[in-house]
């Protein structure tokens, strides 16, 4: 089943360049990401936990 996906969104870090992703939000909290040079190719989704420990890894410079 393809998830309903609202809100896309690109990071305002990116600016105006179109090599970065967007990201949305999923009907049960989670998220999906795709990338900004071909929206139409589609995108992957995470559960919410799955999103919830990514980005806390991200803020904590785990990821090298």
């Amino acid at each position: 089943m393809v998830a309903e996906v609202t809100g896309w969104r690109k990071s305002s870090r990116s600016h105006q360049d179109t090599d970065c992703v967007e990201v949305g939000r999923t009907p049960e909290g989670g998220a999906a990401v795709r990338d900004t040079k071909d929206r139409g190719a589609g995108y992957f989704t995470v559960s919410p936990e799955a999103w919830r420990r990514f980005v806390t890894a991200l803020k904590a410079d785990r990821l090298g």
